[in-house]
């Protein structure tokens, strides 16, 4: 079986052939539709992670503080309930049921409501991790803050999550690359992404093997430049000789 690369050039209209492979003008090519699609990828990844590390960092800090058990239990719920309901339930709720529930989410674009819905699932694995973080710190530097008159807020953001960040980026690495991949959710609300283009775009030209082959390529380069990214962090922040604990509050 040849491969016909060249599928990419044509007119996603009347199929003719572009020269040059690129959209021009109104004139839409599917290499064209796959970067925009690609580009879509990205957009939804990005911001489910801006999502989910900034809710995940909280609610993971919640599950450690020691004199705030009310908090902790509701943390744990939160994390006990994004955790274990699938994913694309939660897309769909996040699609069909909420804007019927809440009128405001009936106006706000499909994409958002992806990003809500990605970036809130994986807020309850991140919490997991940054609360093993923490937890994984020896004592010692927790009374060091408290020796020091720092508040709970305090020694929480200069002491613990400094030192707790360094810890998790092995994990965080996986959950960047898991919420790429994650993002083909978006599909089966319809959001331009690279899976709905491969649907899409196989049907339309019956050239699905170059279409697929192409999407998981694409894929392949976005997992690989976020490994490659967070190796590169991981070096520069790692403190020389510390070992975290393997249990939770060491000595």
């Amino acid at each position: 079986m040849s491969l016909e690369w060249q599928v990419f050039c044509m007119d996603t209209i009347d199929k003719a052939p572009i020269p040059g492979c690129f959209s021009q003008g109104e004139t839409q090519t599917y290499l064209g539709w796959l970067l925009q699609a690609w580009g879509q990828t990205i957009t939804v990844a990005l911001l489910s992670l801006v999502v989910a590390l900034v809710v995940g960092c909280i609610v993971g800090t919640f599950r450690t503080l020691p004199d705030s058990p009310w908090i902790t239990r509701l943390a744990n719920v939160w994390v006990e309930l994004f955790r274990n309901i699938p994913l694309l339930v939660q897309i769909f709720l996040w699609y069909h049921v909420l804007p019927v529930l809440i009128p405001v989410f009936a106006h706000t674009p499909k994409l958002l409501l992806v990003v809500l819905g990605l970036g809130l699932f994986t807020s309850a694995r991140i919490a997991e991790q940054v609360r093993a973080g923490l937890q994984a710190l020896p004592r010692g530097q927790r009374y060091a803050g408290m020796a020091l008159g720092l508040t709970t807020p305090q020694y929480y953001r200069y002491v613990l999550l400094p030192m707790a960040f360094r810890i998790i980026i092995p994990p965080l690495t996986s959950e960047t690359m898991n919420i790429f991949k994650n993002s083909s959710v978006a599909y089966a609300v319809s959001v331009t992404e690279l899976t709905f283009f491969a649907q899409q775009a196989g049907e339309e030209t019956s050239r699905g093997v170059e279409i697929y082959l192409a999407v998981t390529a694409l894929y392949v380069i976005s997992a690989f430049s976020i490994n490659r990214i967070m190796a590169f962090i991981e070096k520069r922040v790692r403190v020389p000789g510390f070992v975290a604990t393997t249990t939770g509050g060491g000595h």
